[in-house]
């Protein structure tokens, strides 16, 4: 009862007297189905560590996970019944810049929110969504400072390798914008359709142009694909890419010896540095709860969601509402060891983060 008189309002659904329990629709089969499981592993990680501690102000975290295959189609349904069926009090750890964009009309209307997802695209970001939250730095920033470091190497002719969809174009565009700041554009530019190998023709366009770089805005199938044919081709030129790519799969999919030299911008730390407040507590929880699991950037990020979500949960209080959430998250800076994310009213980007790294000899990431 509320002091007062005051009628007591019935809680969110989500909310029970033992448990709080949240809803994750990512990709956990078909070509991409080893990114979201990752992801779920480290959050699942996370919160049976926090369950086994007394959960969040006496409740146990549940997470629901439903499979979208990174389908548009499969991920507003999902969506629909996490929020209908499943009754979650918040989602979290979506994956992908189209499934989300159209996912997003859903969750706000009910508003329910979102926090984190497997995106840096910028339709996602602006205008700002009250009931979305990024963990991770956008594409734009990634762009960025992989194209800083190539044209500082005086690599200035330039191609791009993209997916048409809301990962690739923002890739796209991130390069490009970058580029015209040092008064460059890319020399070739080929595309791929999302969830497809058929790089052929992308393979012709940018080979033509003989570039001494190609930035990927793909995921690890299609840029392996891509790889291994414009080296048929007979090009040799520099690769980067963007973190969605998970450079564990590219290796496992490449090969070491293929993979080896390839750069990959991360928006997370770096998996293996226990020095990491956040890293060290990672790399425990897997080791105590997922022992069959190897530490990874998808798994990291997994972890860090989690732990987000459920540090803005606590600052909610014994009777969480979703829009207290909304208003704990936008109330400022949240450190949870040595990864930082802030938020105001305005600004639902929780950090602009990005590690530049390079795949060693034996397929290990150095950075």
């Amino acid at each position: 009862m509320l002091a007062s008189g005051t009628p007591a309002q019935a809680a969110d659904p989500g909310v029970g007297d033992t448990t709080i329990t949240l809803g994750m629709s990512a990709p956990f089969s078909g070509p991409n189905g080893a990114y979201g499981k990752e992801m779920k592993e480290g959050a699942l990680a996370y919160f049976a560590q926090l369950n086994a501690t007394g959960g969040i102000n006496g409740r146990k975290v549940e997470l629901v996970t439903l499979d979208d295959g990174y389908e548009t189609d499969k991920a507003v349904a999902n969506t629909r019944k996490l929020i209908n069926e499943h009754k979650v009090f918040a989602l979290m750890a979506f994956y992908g810049s189209s499934p989300t964009t159209e996912a997003m009309k859903v969750f706000s209307e009910a508003k329910v929110p979102l926090v984190g997802t497997i995106s840096g695209a910028g339709s996602l970001r602006s205008p700002v969504n009250r009931y979305m939250f990024h963990l991770r730095a956008s594409y734009a920033d990634e762009t960025e400072a992989i194209v800083n470091h190539l044209v500082g190497l005086g690599i200035t002719n330039i191609a791009v390798f993209y997916q048409n969809d809301g990962f690739g174009k923002s890739g796209l565009e991130g390069v490009t914008a970058t580029l015209a700041h040092h008064k460059l554009k890319p020399v070739a530019v080929g595309s791929i359709e999302r969830n497809s190998l058929d790089v052929g023709p992308a393979v012709a366009q940018i080979s033509k142009a003989d570039p001494q770089a190609v930035i990927m805005a793909t995921l690890y199938k299609p840029s392996a694909e891509f790889i291994r044919q414009i080296r048929k081709a007979g090009q040799m030129p520099q690769f980067s890419t963007l973190s969605p790519i998970g450079a564990d799969l590219l290796v496992n999919e490449l090969g070491a010896k293929d993979a080896h030299g390839i750069g990959i911008s991360q928006v997370m730390p770096y998996p293996w540095n226990d020095t990491v407040p956040v890293v060290k507590e990672y790399q425990k929880a897997l080791q105590a709860f997922a022992k069959h699991s190897n530490y990874s950037y998808y798994g990291i990020e997994g972890y860090i969601n989690a732990k987000v979500v459920s540090e803005a949960l606590k600052k909610s209080g014994k009777e969480p509402s979703r829009e207290k959430l909304v208003s704990v998250l936008e109330g400022g800076n949240l450190d949870v060891g040595g990864y930082r994310v802030s938020y105001t009213p305005s600004s639902h980007n929780g950090s602009r983060f990005v590690d530049l790294t390079v795949l060693g000899r034996d397929g290990r990431v150095l950075h």
